[in-house]
């Protein structure tokens, strides 16, 4: 009988997609599965997770995965999307809806002013004011507006860490998932922020444990160990600081371009939380200044107006090379950029290419280079927020714009002082949560070749 791959699962659970992967001891993905769920109608009839759905696939996908006569599955753990909350009851059950994080949250249900207002509340915690979004008011607005589910509800716990709940019937909680914009943590004071205790919430959540902490599961006839989870973005961070040996700030490319910069020390300023930068906790307990722009989305949205008026191929742009002479275009555009102490969200929000007219093109190629540059302008808005104060001696770009010519060649010319590398890693966020199980399972050295860089 063949020898059996020894693995680790990993729960990789998107908004949108639900996969599983299994990871060898070298970290080569040799098995991935995918789910895709349909939203269900919470109990105020706005669309969210379907809940019961996700964890009866997860523990379903996993009684496969560990039947698979090819595999010996050793370890387990979750990397899911943070801005949520599982309430459970006294067994660890799940009580009531998934809220979305996207649903619209009472103006007035929560007194800032108690705090300092809301621009001081938002400094404290590094959470801009996002309603549902800060994670921790999803708690208090059950606790608010409906107090007799609130009295049946024994824990709170952040979504990662409930999933892992299912297989240990332990409940805890972790640093990467608090600190993800929940507004529960106060950063000055390193620990929960005052309204947490004041209003009754700190009883019902669940210890604080270090990231690597692990359980074992209890349903099964040989256990194995368990971690807590960890929200994606943090996770998705841990292969890079383990394979880059100095500073460096990430750019995390898809629909969003999230600039993570996990070596500034740099409290957050009004500019920066008026522009949509925000703070997360790493897996060390470090925080991360990480920066959004909706880059991506702009990207594929005014990609397909350009080839319906220019009747192109879906994938005509991909031909277009770097030209020298792109790079005067972009330093007349820079030169009308608002410098960062004139700040307004607009210039993040809105890319100035929403606006132009196609007429003005001559051809496809004119108008995504003129796409790309008004992209860029706001990219590097986005980072100088970031490096300001904190510069960096490298700029890693992931994903879908680490491929583009335009792109990385626009960065290299406007950050002269900085290298700027494209990167490939596949499943960033899967393997993270693999890694910070890494002693738990695997007897072999971490591979040096985690993460494939391309200097530009």
């Amino acid at each position: 009988m063949a020898e059996r791959t020894k693995v680790i699962a990993i729960f990789d659970i998107g908004k949108t997609n639900k996969k599983i992967f299994l990871w060898n001891e070298d970290y080569q993905i040799v098995f991935e599965r995918q789910e895709n769920f349909d939203e269900i109608l919470d109990d105020e009839g706005f669309l969210g997770e379907d809940i019961q759905a996700v964890q009866a696939w997860v523990k379903r996908t996993f009684s496969e995965v560990c039947a698979l006569p090819e595999f010996e599955v050793k370890a387990l753990n979750f990397s899911a999307y943070g801005a949520t909350v599982v309430f459970v009851d006294a067994e660890g059950a799940s009580v009531g809806p998934l809220y979305n994080y996207l649903k619209p949250f009472p103006d007035d249900l929560f007194a800032y002013s108690i705090y300092g207002g809301q621009a001081e509340f938002a400094r404290a915690t590094a959470s801009p004011i996002l309603g549902n979004l800060n994670s921790g008011l999803q708690a208090f607005r059950v606790m608010k507006t409906q107090p007799e589910k609130w009295k049946n509800i024994a824990w709170v716990l952040h979504w990662p860490n409930f999933l892992a709940s299912l297989f240990t019937h332990e409940l805890g909680t972790e640093i990467t998932s608090i600190g993800c914009h929940t507004a529960l943590w106060d950063f000055d004071q390193q620990g929960y922020h005052a309204w947490v205790r004041d209003s009754g919430l700190l009883e019902k959540l669940p210890k604080i444990l270090p990231v690597h902490t692990r359980f074992y599961s209890q349903d099964q006839a040989n256990p194995i160990p368990v971690g807590l989870g960890l929200h994606d973005s943090s996770s998705a961070l841990v292969p890079y600081l383990k394979a880059i040996d100095s500073d460096f700030v990430l750019v995390s490319t898809g629909t969003w371009c999230i600039s993570m910069h996990p070596f500034t020390k740099q409290a957050l300023t009004a500019v920066e939380l008026e522009n949509d930068v925000l703070c997360f906790m790493q897996f060390n307990g470090n925080p991360v200044k990480a920066a959004r722009l909706f880059a991506g989305n702009t990207h594929e949205v005014q990609l397909k107006r350009m080839n319906a008026y220019f009747h192109a191929e879906p994938k005509a742009y991909q031909r277009f090379q770097f030209s020298d002479a792109y790079v005067v275009q972009l330093d007349e555009a820079l030169a009308q950029n608002p410098s960062l102490k004139e700040a307004n969200d607009d210039f993040i929000n809105v890319c100035r290419f929403d606006s132009r007219d196609l007429k003005d093109f001559a051809s496809l190629e004119e108008a995504y280079v003129q796409l790309m540059v008004d992209i860029m302008c706001q990219q590097i808005y986005s980072l100088q927020l970031l490096l300001h104060h904190s510069p960096v001696g490298k700029i890693v770009v992931d994903g879908g714009f680490s491929k583009n010519p335009l792109y990385m060649n626009f960065l290299v010319h406007a950050f002269p002082g900085v290298a700027i590398f494209g990167a490939e890693v596949a499943q960033a966020s899967s393997l993270g949560a693999a890694l910070v199980m890494h002693e738990a399972w695997n007897s072999k050295q971490i591979p040096a070749d985690l993460v494939k860089i391309k200097k530009f």
